[in-house]
């Protein structure tokens, strides 16, 4: 039985980067013979917080309590082929997590979204901005949500190894909705805290396509937000009800701010709109550039006005609208679902349990 150790930020089933990355191929791995361990450094208790205002000192004592996850970790790291390290290990300071394991001879597959490794400055030392460094320089092999940062990886990476692995969805949950269309168009949103800048940058955009038809918003998030003057829900995210929520949109909103940062995002929300019939416009940068053909399968805009144009058109087009409604759902299909990515994780272990032996 070949053992791997998976290292996570959050718990399973609850963060949409790790859920709709390598958690949903557990099956997969397991059929082909890997036994799985799986330990996360925050526990469900301190994710029910970590994003909310106040609850310091739990926040505080959640993270002390992963800091003696990880150290037990370490004694049983003997028996693991393979460390597969999603994001980090350890959320803070220095590699020397990263280091026990790197000296402990083990194959370490080094998963992780956005730019991670793109600041230097003290703030990137505390939160672990070395840490990225260090595992992209070492690990054996390192997997990436974006094609953008792989020349990068290459080139940092002491045996160039970078593999883009997309984010994947599984359509027979992701089904597609099948709600008619009110008058009141409803423009959808969905992200986390740490994502709220982005929803922020098209605040101009909700009030002036307010100015020409009737329309509500919904956000499905982890956070309150608000629009003074304009008819906003915001939905806790819950995974039994996630399909639902978003059928309950009608147009797919997925903006960036151009930066280094945001080159590293794999557009899974994107792809979400699209797997289940949603409309989607995006800001005319990074990942989702690969997979959103302009008036094919979806938009692609910069300006508040091309946001506005954007709406405009499917709102009032039906045959465009269907169009990219169908064209987007065969993109998943073909190069963005479970069943089109799996074999690439498998063939990654397969290959690091050869040098092993």
């Amino acid at each position: 039985m070949k053992e791997i150790l998976i290292l996570s930020p959050y718990p399973e089933g609850v963060a949409a980067g790790q859920r709709l990355k390598y958690e949903q191929y557990y099956d997969s791995w397991q059929e082909q013979g890997y036994s799985l361990i799986k330990s996360s450094f925050f526990d469900k208790k301190t994710w029910d917080i970590l994003w909310k205002k106040g609850f310091l000192l739990s926040k505080i004592l959640g993270t002390c309590r992963g800091y003696l996850k990880r150290i037990k970790d370490i004694a049983r790291l003997r028996k693991y082929e393979i460390v597969y390290i999603f994001m980090w290990a350890t959320p803070l300071g220095l590699p020397l997590y990263e280091w026990i394991i790197l000296a402990m001879g083990k194959k370490i597959i080094y998963d992780f979204d956005d730019a991670v490794f793109s600041s230097s400055d003290y703030l990137s030392l505390l939160k672990g901005g070395y840490k990225s460094r260090f595992l992209i320089k070492h690990s054996n092999q390192i997997i990436l949500s974006s094609p953008f940062l792989i020349d990068h990886c290459v080139s940092s990476n002491n045996f160039s190894k970078a593999q883009y692995i997309p984010c994947s969805l599984d359509l027979e949950r992701f089904q597609m909705k099948n709600r008619e269309w009110s008058k009141k168009i409803t423009l959808g949103w969905t992200g986390t805290f740490s994502s709220i800048k982005y929803l922020d940058s098209i605040k101009d955009v909700f009030y002036e396509v307010a100015k020409i038809m009737d329309i509500k918003i919904i956000l499905i998030t982890n956070f309150e937000y608000s629009l003074d003057g304009l008819d906003c829900e915001v939905i806790s995210w819950k995974e039994s009800s996630e399909i639902e929520d978003l059928h309950r949109i009608d147009i797919g909103l997925y903006p960036l701010i151009k930066s280094e940062w945001a080159l590293g995002k794999g557009g899974l929300k994107a792809l979400q709109y699209m797997a289940t019939g949603i409309p989607t416009i995006a800001t005319d940068f990074g990942t989702v550039k690969d997979f959103i053909s302009h008036q094919n399968n979806g938009f692609l805009v910069d300006t508040t006005e091309q946001w506005v144009d954007a709406i405009k058109a499917v709102t009032e087009n039906l045959k465009l609208r269907n169009s990219i409604i169908m064209n987007a759902r065969d993109t998943v299909e073909k190069n963005y679902s479970v069943s089109s990515n799996k074999c690439k994780y498998l063939s990654i272990f397969k290959e690091l349990s050869k040098e092993s032996n």
